[in-house]
């Protein structure tokens, strides 16, 4: 690999049932918006988004769904479940750091509707692309390949308590 090529997903939304003082019994449900995938370059942006990746067109969306935490400290531990992509789901295993919780000012409208209760997560995992059905990949002219088979997936995740 000669270098990381980051790209971003900002529309996510999902649940997330999660209890600090027991968060071995966490769940999460996420939905992402694939089309809105940015890496900083468009012509890159559009080759990610065709049918030779993601293939955005007919699986416009990504899903997580996990269920159990396994603890590795008070604010570390890891989460199997299934992710989908273009249509195919598989396991996979996230490591999850809890980065607490804290009070914060909610406005609507111009209206003080807070304060809400926010909860900080960060979330990585490694898969391969090809289980997910992602086989493209071009060769460049001294050897080496331009994508890896490898993507790490990076999750910064803020959840608002409801209720």
């Amino acid at each position: 690999m000669v270098t990381c090529v980051r790209g971003f997903i900002k529309n996510v939304h999902g649940t997330l049932d999660f209890d600090p003082d027991h968060p071995e019994t966490a769940s999460v449900e996420a939905t992402i918006d694939a089309t809105g995938l940015w890496s900083g370059e468009a012509a890159r942006d559009a080759h990610l988004k065709s049918a030779d990746f993601l293939d955005v067109e007919h699986h416009p969306t990504i899903t997580f769904s996990g269920k159990g935490l396994e603890l590795i400290s008070p604010d570390e531990g890891r989460m199997t479940g299934q992710l989908t992509i273009r249509g195919v789901t598989r396991p996979v295993t996230l490591d999850v750091r809890f980065l607490g919780q804290w009070e914060t000012p909610w406005w609507e409208d111009g209206v003080d509707k807070g304060p809400k209760t926010r909860a900080g997560f960060l979330a990585t995992t490694r898969i391969n692309r090809k289980d997910f059905g992602v086989n493209w990949h071009g060769v460049l002219d001294r050897g080496g390949v331009v994508v890896s088979d490898e993507v790490e997936l990076t999750v910064d995740a803020e959840a608002i308590k409801e209720g």
